[in-house]
C-alpha cells in the first residue's frame, strides 16, 4: 500500500522574504553607508584646501595681482589719470630713478631713519623684556601697557608728537630751554627732524619687541641659569652667557622684521609735516622711499614711475632676505 509523504512548505520569515535574500532595507542602509564613506573620503580629502582657499584667493586679488600688475606698469609711461594708456619704455623708469637726486636723498633718509630708529628700539626692548622676566607684581599688567603703544593709531601718534615737538610751544622745546638749550626746529632741520620721526618709531614699536623677546627669554631652560648661579656667575655675566646666546635667532628676527619696517616708513614722516605733505619737509629732509613714491605716483602722477619705486623697493627687501638667511645659517653651523 502506497504511502502518501506530505512535504510542508519552509517557513516564511515576517514580512515576506525569502530566505537567504537580504531586505530592502539592509540593502538600502548599506548602499547610503557606502555613500557616506564616499562622501567622507572626499570632505577628507578636499576640506583642508577649502579652508585655507580664502587666504590664496585675497592673495591673488590684493597680493599677486597688484604686484604683477605694477611690474609691467614699470616698464610703461603710464599716467595715474589714463591707468589704460601705456607707452612701451622698458628700463626707462628706473634709470631715470636712479639718476634723479631726490631718489637718493630718500633712501638716505630712509636708512638714516631705520638706524636711528631700530638700534635704540632693540636695545630698549631687550632690557625691558629683561626687568619683565622677573616675578614682578602686576606682571600682565606691564605687559598690556607695553603693547598699547602698538594698539594706538599712526594717525594719533604722529599728531601728539607734532605737538610735543613743536618750535614754539612743544614740551620737548620747553624741556631743552629749561636746562639752558635753545629751541631746535624740529621740523625743519635735517637731523632733528629724523630724531624726531624716529622717536615715534621707538614709541611704538619698543613694547612690541620686548614681548617678543621676553616669549624667547621665558622658554630658555631654567637649568642653565641655575648652573650659571652655581659656577658663581653674576646676574650680568647670566644675562651675557646665557640669555642672550639663546635669544640669537629671535635677535636676528627681530632686527630683520624691523629693518624691513624702517624701509617702508610712510605714516609717520608723511603727517609729522601736514603742510609739506609727502615732500618730507621743506628741503626732503626726512622724505622716505614711501613718501617719494607716493609723491610720484599720486602727486606727480606718474605711475609708471611710481611702479619702478615700489619694484625697486621690494628688491631691495629680497636682499634683506637673502641676508637674513645666509647669517641665520651661519648662526645655526656655529651653533
Amino acid at each position: 500500500m502506497a504511502t502518501r509523504h506530505d512535504t510542508a512548505a519552509p517557513p516564511v520569515k515576517e514580512g515576506g522574504a525569502a530566505p537567504g535574500r537580504p531586505p530592502a532595507d539592509a540593502e538600502a542602509a548599506r548602499k547610503k553607508r557606502a555613500r557616506l564613506s564616499r562622501r567622507w573620503q572626499r570632505d577628507m580629502r578636499w576640506s583642508p584646501y577649502a579652508f585655507v582657499s580664502p587666504f590664496f584667493l585675497l592673495f591673488l586679488a590684493f597680493g599677486l595681482f597688484p604686484l604683477l600688475y605694477t611690474g609691467w606698469a614699470s616698464l610703461h609711461q603710464v599716467e595715474l589719470t589714463a591707468p589704460t594708456d601705456m607707452n612701451w619704455v622698458g628700463l626707462r623708469n628706473y634709470t631715470r630713478i636712479f639718476d634723479d637726486d631726490f631718489f637718493w636723498n630718500a633712501a638716505k633718509n630712509t636708512l638714516t631713519i631705520g638706524i636711528i630708529s631700530t638700534v635704540p628700539q632693540l636695545l630698549m626692548a631687550m632690557g625691558l623684556a629683561h626687568i619683565l622676566n622677573y616675578k614682578l607684581r602686576g606682571s600682565t599688567f606691564y605687559r598690556v601697557v607695553m603693547l598699547a603703544p602698538y594698539a594706538t593709531s599712526i594717525a594719533a601718534a604722529s599728531l601728539v608728537f607734532v605737538l610735543l615737538f613743536g618750535r614754539d610751544y612743544g614740551m620737548i622745546n620747553w624741556v631743552l630751554n629749561a636746562v639752558g638749550i635753545d629751541h631746535v626746529d624740529w621740523q625743519n632741520d635735517k637731523w632733528p627732524s629724523q630724531i624726531a620721526v624716529s622717536s615715534i618709531i621707538i614709541w611704538r614699536w619698543t613694547g612690541y619687541n620686548a614681548l617678543i623677546y621676553l616669549a624667547a627669554m621665558q622658554a630658555i631652560p631654567q637649568d642653565l641659569y641655575e648652573s650659571a648661579a652655581l659656577d658663581g656667575a653674576s646676574r650680568w655675566r647670566q644675562f651675557l652667557h646665557v640669555t642672550l646666546p639663546s635669544l640669537r635667532p629671535t635677535i636676528l628676527f627681530t632686527v630683520v622684521v624691523s629693518t624691513i619696517g624702517a624701509s617702508q616708513v610712510f605714516g609717520e614722516p608723511l603727517l609729522f609735516d601736514a603742510n609739506k605733505g609727502a615732500s618730507g619737509g621743506s628741503q626732503h629732509q626726512f622724505q622716505t622711499l614711501g613718501l617719494y613714491l607716493y609723491e610720484q605716483g599720486w602727486i606727480n602722477q606718474h605711475l609708471g614711475r611710481a611702479s619702478a619705486i615700489a619694484w625697486t623697493m621690494f628688491l631691495i627687501l629680497i636682499v634683506i632676505g637673502i641676508v637674513n638667511y645666509v647669517i641665520s645659517r651661519r648662526l645655526r653651523a656655529s651653533s
